[in-house]
Parts: structure tokens; sequence; C-alpha cells
């Protein structure tokens, strides 16, 4: 199966560099870290899927710092509202992001922010790693993603794909997908996941890439159909469904990840202790059950781990949002 190769090799490029990147090995623990309330910056409203499983990982990470966690939601402009506000504070370990992989996104698509995600902030864990589900509408006459794409390359623009807004996670799996199947696809964005979902659900679009908890009702109740998910793996949730990367689409990952940033300047030291302890609360069964309820892994990565794997995102987006012609400025 014939694909486009510059695309597997930056991607391919991108996992090598974050299988490869060298686990932390600094134990130290800064005697005086931390020496008051540490506050958990999440730039999206409280009640959404960031924040609750920001103040799931916040609960018991108070308890490995013996410090209570204070979770600030300062939502707006994609999350890069909250972001700013971490990078211009004190780099003392007392302030930090958790936030999403719109964050990655946005530096695709956003030409004037204020600040730049990889030279500002410090990548400290992954926490979460959520993949996406192919769906389309049942009346869709396509039972396989291989069926999908010939139907798409054979009626170029007449199958509509639905998202939650333009440089959204589903938007950009969806350039992904186009660039590397050939599938010719219109996208039509709504503002947010749901209204997404109910488009869908209604026919007016015919296809979208959505996270697991979006679409389990709608394909338990037969009014979706899924195709394939966007992980390396396939999903706990799923576990019928194939990833893209099985059938033949070499390396598509397309990930809505959850991580922990400091300010760029923060103590090697007390990034180290807070990978450590967060790695620790997310192996409390509590975490793991509210997780997995989700279709959500766990991961705790060392930072330099997610430091290689959040400079691989950055390059890959940026290609896909270049070649696409995606911009929001």
């Amino acid at each position: 199966m014939h694909h486009r190769t510059s695309l597997y090799a930056l991607i391919g490029r991108g996992t090598a560099a974050a299988i490869l990147a060298a686990a932390s090995v600094s134990t130290a623990w800064p005697q005086d870290y931390p020496s008051r309330n540490v506050t958990l910056v999440v730039p999206y409203p409280a009640g959404g899927g960031t924040d609750l499983f920001a103040r799931a990982i916040g609960q018991e990470l108070s308890a490995k710092l013996g410090k209570p966690i204070i979770v600030e939601n300062r939502s707006g402009a994609s999350g890069n509202i909250g972001a700013e506000a971490v990078v211009r504070s004190a780099p003392d370990g007392h302030t930090l992001l958790y936030t999403a992989s719109p964050i990655a996104l946005s530096q695709a698509v956003y030409k004037k922010l204020r600040f730049d995600a990889l030279r500002d902030l410090k990548p400290i864990t992954m926490a979460v790693s959520i993949p996406q589900v192919l769906v389309v509408h049942p009346a869709l006459p396509v039972k396989s993603t291989k069926a999908l794409v010939a139907l798409a390359q054979s009626k170029p623009g007449m199958l509509t794909f639905s998202s939650g807004g333009v440089g959204s996670a589903g938007h950009f799996a969806a350039e992904l997908f186009k660039l590397m199947t050939g599938a010719d696809m219109r996208h039509v964005p709504y503002r947010g996941a749901a209204p997404a979902l109910v488009a869908l659900i209604s026919g007016e679009t015919q296809l979208a890439f959505l996270v697991p908890p979006v679409v389990r009702p709608q394909l338990e109740a037969s009014k979706l159909r899924a195709l394939a998910v966007t992980s390396r793996k396939r999903s706990a949730l799923f576990p019928n469904v194939p990833t893209l990367h099985e059938l033949g689409y070499a390396n598509f990952e397309a990930l809505q990840w959850h991580g922990l940033f400091a300010p760029a300047k923060t103590p090697a030291a007390i990034v180290d202790t807070l990978g450590e302890a967060v790695k620790a609360a997310l192996a409390s069964p509590s975490v793991q059950a509210r997780f997995s309820a989700e279709g959500a892994e766990a991961v705790g990565s060392s930072p330099s781990e997610f430091a290689a794997f959040f400079k691989a995102e950055l390059a890959k987006w940026s290609e896909v949002a270049k070649r696409a012609g995606m911009s929001l400025d």
C-alpha cells in the first residue's frame, strides 16, 4: 500500500526520538519543596474532561507532596490564556500547567502567540493518553476504513467530517487521515465536540474523529459505526476495533493526551520530584479505575521522555497544518 512517504518519515522520526529518550535518573528531593500550596492551572472550563482528570490527579498528588494542590481554571483561546499565565509565573514549582494536546496544535495554527511552548515551558510528564475513534453514520455504505477511503477518493468532496472546531484534535486527526490516505473530504467545524456529534448522528455530516466517552453510548445504540482508533494499540473499551496503524497506515497516531508542565527555568530537581510524584499518583487504584472508565491510559513518562514526545508532536502537527493550510490568525 503506497502512502506519502515524507509524512511517514516525519512521524517515524518523532516516534523514534520519544522511544530513544533517556529516562530521568535523578532521585534528589529538594528539601524546601514544596514550601506552600501548589497551583495547578487548567486552561479549560471547570467540569470538562481535562479539569476532571486534573482534579483526580491533584488529589493524589497532594498526598504525595504533603501540600494542598489548588486547581485554578483559566480558560480561553484554546488553552493559551492559562498556558501564558504559567509561562509568566515564578519558576519555583508552585505554579504548574495541566493541559491537553491542543497546546501542541495551537502552536501549529496560531501564528501570533505571545509564548513559545517549546522554549517557555518545561515538560514534566505525560499523564494521560486517550485515543480518538473514527466513526461514521450507519447510513454510509462502508464497513471498513479501506471502503471509506475508496469512497472518498472516488467521489471527491462528497463526504463531510464534523469536528469541535478549526484546529481541534478531531480536525487535526482528520487532516492527517486525509494526507496519509488521499481521502478527499470536506471539513464542517462546530463549537465543541457535542454539536459535532449531534451533526453526525443527524446525518448532517458523515464521519468524525471523537474520543471514546463521547461515542461509546452512540455505538452501543447503533447510532454510529466505529471503523478504527487512532492510537498505536487498540483501545481497551473497543478491543474489536482495529488501529489505523495496523490497517496499513504505518505510524498513524493522533492522541488526545494530558500533560504537566512548569515554567522553563524551573530547577531540574523540582521537575524530577514532580515527575516521580505524578507517576505515583497515577498508580493509585482510584485514578486507574477512573481513567479506564473513560477509555484513557495513565502514562507517567519521565521528563525527558515527555520532552521528546512533545517536540515530536509540535513538528508533526506543524507539518500537517502547513500542508492542510490550517491557520487561525
